[in-house]
């Protein structure tokens, strides 16, 4: 499988050179060149199967020659058995239509669990071939942090360095990720957004002084193999509620896109989505270049659902490239006006190739409570306020009333408790795996929100690349 930049510069990779690379080289995010594509016959095929067997069979194509399939299914098999449950994502039901996908019963209790626990024994695996050093460099809205860092932490040839907005992420959030005691393990909080963190990121990945010095790598959702992991449960799903002869939609609580690109990626390998819906809180840039076509970034506004608040979303370029017929020139002149203005409006074939498959809305925060009361209500469930701004967009959505609407449950309600309680007058209790979370003793530096100073304070740190 070969793999090539959305901005038509950098040179293309396999898939254990897109693994440890991360972002390309020109500042684009990496897609195979083609989709691989199931007939219904083969997608029949793996109703029944495992988890990890499931997981290893729909990434096979993606990985190529890096890997044999059993060695896949062996790494499959080690990152899902640290899973709460056996099913790893199970489907809960609500009424006789819409359901929940739990996708929190990894490690850290959040849907990053899923990819970060295999993108951990990956980096390993590749990293142990040529005797190498990866420095990962990582933004966080709350999850991925402590996904990713539960997933490399102690791991030889591998550090990490995690970057998340001061005050903007839940207790919880905050203390999974930096009360992890590990010498390759480094948490900084900065004084500002997601956005800026996310920025520092990628202006470290175009920074030849760090990338001369330092093999830099991503855990963010632009890297490749982590967003290839995240496609599997949509096949689980589906599989479940009879795909491929039913067809089934989705709604994503969506912020960075990688979640909702995921299930673009197992549409285009032949699975049978009727709808993806991309729900956003009151950061709504995805929700309005999905339904206007201006994606136009305003000012982050702080909420109860701290990994949508976001005004830049990375993965979006993957689907812009895609919908305007993978003309990288073209695509790359487009992120530059948006890169300089903050502003862009899509174009007219990317706005008609996304309506095909997509839909969108946006929650206030009224309607999110609503949500998380009506679970609780009429199913018995406690949801987080991500989880809950997806079920409102899937009640709202507009699909036939026989295809099923299954709503992606994102993170554990305990990461949330202050919210949940709020809304339904019960406080979710910690799972005992993580029970004694608040008796952990914290590290973590407190920097500007200035990339010179973040970048100097990893560089006095990282190991050089050999």
């Amino acid at each position: 499988m070969d793999y090539i930049s959305t901005r038509g510069i950098a040179p293309s990779l396999d898939f254990e050179g897109v693994t440890l690379a991360g972002l390309a080289r020109d500042g684009g995010l990496y897609l195979p060149r083609v989709w691989p594509r199931f007939t219904a016959d083969e997608i029949a095929a793996m109703r029944g199967l495992p988890y990890p067997a499931l997981a290893a069979r729909v990434m096979q194509p993606f990985v190529g020659d890096s890997l044999t399939p059993e060695r896949l299914q062996a790494l499959c098999e080690q990152a899902y058995g640290r899973f709460a449950h056996a099913a790893v994502t199970p489907l809960i039901q609500l009424d006789e239509r819409h359901w929940l996908l739990e996708l929190f019963h990894g490690p850290t209790l959040a849907f990053k669990d899923v990819a970060l626990q295999l993108l951990g024994l990956l980096f390993e695996e590749f990293l142990g071939r040529v005797q190498g050093h990866l420095t990962i460099v990582g933004a966080t809205s709350g999850d991925t942090g402590s996904a990713a860092i539960g997933a490399v932490a102690g791991r030889d040839g591998v550090e990490i360095f995690m970057i998340h907005p001061a005050g903007r992420v839940s207790e919880v959030q905050r203390r999974q990720m930096t009360s992890v005691r590990a010498p390759n393990v480094h948490n900084i909080a900065i004084d500002g957004s997601f956005d800026d963190a996310q920025a520092m990121v990628k202006r470290m990945f175009g920074d030849q002084e760090m990338t001369d010095r330092f093999r830099i790598s991503a855990v963010n959702s632009i890297n490749w193999a982590r967003l290839m992991a995240q496609v599997v449960y949509y096949f689980a799903a589906a599989l479940q509620l009879g795909a491929p002869d039913r067809r089934v939609a989705f709604s994503v609580p969506t912020g960075n896109f990688g979640d909702v690109f995921a299930g673009y990626v197992a549409a285009q390998m032949g699975l049978p989505v009727e709808r993806l819906i991309v729900a956003t809180n009151v950061n709504d840039i995805l929700h309005r270049a999905v339904a206007e076509g201006d994606y136009s970034a305003g000012t982050v506004t702080a909420t109860a659902a701290p990994s949508m608040d976001i005004q830049v979303s990375s993965n979006f370029e993957r689907l812009l490239f895609d919908a305007g017929g993978r003309d990288g020139a073209a695509l790359a002149e487009q992120m530059r006006g948006f890169e300089s203005t903050g502003a862009m409006r899509l174009t007219e074939a990317q706005r008609s190739a996304i309506a095909t498959l997509f839909g969108s809305a946006r929650a206030e925060p009224a309607d999110m409570t609503a949500a998380m009361r009506w679970a609780r209500e009429a199913a018995g469930q406690a949801i987080d306020p991500h989880t809950a701004i997806g079920l409102h967009a899937a009640r709202a959505a507009d699909i036939a009333p026989h295809v099923p609407v299954v709503t992606l449950a994102t993170a554990h309600p305990a990461k949330f408790p202050d919210a949940v309680e709020r809304a339904i007058g019960v406080r979710p209790p910690l799972p005992t795996r993580i029970g004694d979370l608040f008796a952990r003793e914290e590290h973590y530096v407190e920097l500007p929100g200035d990339y010179a100073a973040v970048s100097a304070w990893i560089a006095e740190r990282a190991t050089p690349s050999a």
